[in-house]
């Protein structure tokens, strides 16, 4: 009754089952590997967060440009502010309200865009603490200019005057007549009474889309092992069912090649 696994067509089939498992088992496990792999950069770079809080500030120019191993480090700089800003749509706490920015003139020419804190509600200027005058000397988080569409930084256009959606050098050289810093620094203690911005994890070592893209992909190579065992069976029973008929002569019985003759027609249909 088995004789048909002998055929052609079954030793094709048999052999792209075989084949077909471990590929699909060895795919779903490296898919696994790098979500797990995303996790662990995830859980690093929150602890690196921490840790960078407590060291010591290195001057600006010491710390740029920003990498994944610079960002969130303290850095501090000294100059005199001078446009303000509001960045709205952000949350703090799981409240909405906006930033409080304000770009920091240093001697160098170029301007650093800080964070003095978060206000609740829309943004409303007449509700912003005006920024200290003469010159001051800001200590903070470094962190990388943002992208507007990632990590929650909002891509909407047609903002009012003075209101940013992102804080990035390439946004903000269009509001300002010099030079800015491709990057930005949150405030250790918010000015003003105003609360203190958290750092966050440098882009690219949190659990983003592509993390768990990489699970759903697990998730699929998995998926594939069980279509194929199932189609197998699904197609051994349909062999032995036909292989019964033959016996019992209901159906006739496939030929060497496994390929079953067709039916002749009846004399009494011709």
């Amino acid at each position: 009754m088995y004789r048909f696994l002998l055929t052609p067509r079954w030793w094709g089939i048999n052999v792209f089952v075989l084949l077909s498992i471990p590929f699909c088992i060895f795919m779903g496990s490296w898919q696994l590997g790098r979500f797990e792999a995303r996790v662990d950069d995830h859980r690093d770079a929150e602890a690196r967060v921490v840790s960078d809080k407590r060291e010591e500030a290195r001057p600006l120019d010491g710390l740029l440009p920003v990498t994944k191993a610079t960002s969130g480090k303290q850095t501090t700089a000294t100059g005199r502010y001078d446009t303000q800003l509001l960045v709205p749509d952000r949350k703090l706490d799981d409240k909405d309200g906006y930033y409080v920015l304000t770009l920091l003139r240093t001697d160098t020419g170029r301007a650093l865009p800080v964070v003095r804190g978060w206000l609740p509600g829309t943004p409303d200027p007449a509700e912003v603490p005006a920024a200290p005058t003469g010159e001051v000397t800001v200590t903070g988080a470094l962190q990388a200019s943002e992208t507007p569409g990632n990590n929650g930084v909002s891509a909407r256009g047609g903002l009012p005057a003075g209101q940013t959606a992102a804080i990035s050098s390439a946004s903000l050289v269009n509001l300002v007549e010099y030079d800015v810093y491709d990057a930005w620094v949150t405030l250790n203690r918010g000015d003003s009474g105003m609360k203190a911005v958290p750092a966050t994890a440098p882009g690219g070592t949190g659990l983003d889309l592509k993390a768990f893209q990489n699970l759903g992909y697990t998730a699929e190579w998995f998926a594939f092992v069980g279509f194929v065992i199932f189609m197998w069976f699904r197609l051994l029973r349909r062999e032995l069912e036909f292989a019964r008929d033959a016996e019992l002569g209901l159906a006739p019985e496939p030929d060497t090649a496994g390929e079953r003759e067709p039916e002749r027609p009846s004399p009494s249909a011709v």
